[in-house]
């Protein structure tokens, strides 16, 4: 047997590393050396400045530790510089040119998120157990405890049998299957639909209606953090805490705009009032009425029952027209949104509000065939103020008042070149509506909708600053009741 140092961080002082024991069944160096290179790794990584950042840091962390056990340097490749085409991120497109390009020479494809962090020899030792000249879907297993409007509501009778992979943890396919994928795939093409919730998505189109493999739960794939007293049986960890570059974003600049009408002004506008309100420093009320108890501005466009195209766009005028030139940030929520403003202030801490920022929950329309991503509106849109003048300076508009405002800014930044940037803090349903293992390893910052729920009780669960997370800025555990 033998002991490699791994550090996840990359730090060099030894004696902060855990140590990780390789059983040395047949265990050489030149071995793991051997293995090694035929694993491809896959950052899901984003082209915003931050998050590329991070995924470069990712990316030099595992070379290291490779570098570390012998001459033979995995291929590690962020998906955002892969393809030029915006669906790279949805993954299963990408499927013929990894068959193509790896389908001869390598045994698995393993991907993950900027924030997971991979012990290479666990990992080795790990991926070693299977038989690669199998089909294989690997990862840490999340399951719906109740069936979901997010995913369709998929597996009504029982959604807990469905498994689908964590990406947090990381995930992996064998070449047989990634081969198998890249055939189907080239017969029958993606269709031109919505992509929600990929990692589910990513799931049923490989379990292909039983005829495919099912996920195959893997313990050493893990989402506890890099400092827990449980990884030492983990091949990934996850950095679970918000993150915050410097000193959190003030309140003054953040504009934050509630899209409301006047007949949520008596049940929606109160939940409002009694929950994140007072976190902003800045915010107003849009509505078809003015009402001054509010008080709410009447933009002069009718309410709508569907999309709120014209609503959103006259926001994003007043917004340049009418705040101060100051303020960089605006965020756009919906009067059901509900939204930890003292959270978002330590995120954007992270982002530039010189460069073009769109960001929240992204999904994606059409990705298959060309299409384009876009962010939820239900879970907040936030703005750079740049992002804003580069729209509104565009002949980008509404093609009808009542059109879906989220998918037409979608539309109107992927023609602008100007990527959408995602975050999983933000949440288009209730937490009820993901797994609460999912959800355990996040620091949420919205999510959205009343439905059959105590709203303020949510906020003050889920969302509400503490004391404790005031003063250190760090995770810390909730009594989170079953909601």
């Amino acid at each position: 047997a033998f002991a490699v140092s791994v550090n996840p961080e990359g730090a060099e002082d030894e004696t902060e590393l855990p140590v990780l024991q390789k059983s040395g069944k047949s265990g050489t160096i030149s071995k793991t050396s051997r293995e090694l290179k035929e694993i491809v790794f896959i950052i899901q990584s984003q082209s915003n400045s931050f998050h590329s950042k991070r995924a470069e840091d990712l990316k030099r962390d595992i070379l290291k530790q490779a570098a570390d056990l012998g001459k033979e340097l995995p291929v590690v490749l962020l998906i955002h510089q892969m393809d030029g085409h915006e669906g790279a991120w949805t993954i299963l497109p990408l499927m013929r040119d990894f068959s193509v390009t790896y389908g001869r020479n390598s045994s698995w494809i393993f991907f993950c998120e900027e924030d997971t962090r991979v012990q290479v020899v666990k990992l080795l030792e790990t991926l070693g157990r299977f038989d690669k000249s199998k089909e294989w879907f690997l990862g840490k297993a999340l399951y719906d405890e109740e069936s979901t409007i997010i995913h369709h509501y998929a597996f009504a009778e029982n959604p807990t049998v469905f498994k689908f992979p964590d990406f947090a943890a990381g995930w992996a396919l064998s070449i047989p299957l990634v081969n198998k994928l890249a055939k189907k795939l080239k017969s029958e093409p993606l269709k031109s639909d919505f992509t929600i919730d990929l990692k589910h998505e990513i799931a049923l189109y490989i379990w292909q209606k039983g005829e495919g493999p099912h996920l195959t739960p893997v313990p050493e794939f893990c989402t506890d953090d890099v400092n827990s007293y449980k990884i030492d049986h983990c091949a990934t960890t996850f950095s679970n805490f918000l993150p915050l570059c410097g000193e959190p974003v003030k309140k003054e600049d953040i504009f934050v705009a509630v899209k409301t009408c006047q007949k949520f002004h008596g049940d929606r506008i109160p939940v409002v009032k009694q929950t994140w309100e007072r976190e902003a420093a800045l915010i107003e009320y849009y509505s078809d009425y003015a009402d001054i108890s509010i008080p709410t501005i009447d933009l002069g466009i009718p309410n709508t029952d569907r999309g709120h195209c014209g609503k959103t766009f006259a926001i994003l005028e007043r917004f340049l027209n009418h705040s101060s030139s100051r303020t960089p940030w605006l965020v756009i929520v919906d009067d059901d949104t509900l939204i930890s403003i003292f959270r978002l202030r330590k995120l954007l801490s992270c982002y530039d509000p010189n460069e073009p920022v769109f960001l929240g929950e992204r999904y994606g329309y059409g990705l298959g065939t060309g299409g384009y991503s876009y962010i939820t509106g239900g879970g907040g849109m936030v703005f750079s103020r740049v992002a804003v003048q580069k729209l509104l300076a565009s002949k980008c508009r509404c093609y009808s008042m009542d059109a879906p405002d989220d998918m037409v800014l979608g539309m109107c930044f992927s023609g602008l070149g100007i990527p959408i940037t995602h975050s999983p803090l933000f949440h288009q349903a209730r937490p009820m509506d993901y797994p609460k293992g999912y959800l355990s390893h996040q620091i949420p910052v919205s999510f959205h909708k009343h439905w059959n729920i105590d709203p303020v009780k949510v906020y003050f669960t889920w969302l509400a600053p503490n004391t404790e997370e005031s003063l250190n800025g760090k995770k810390v555990g909730y009594n989170r009741e079953d909601l």
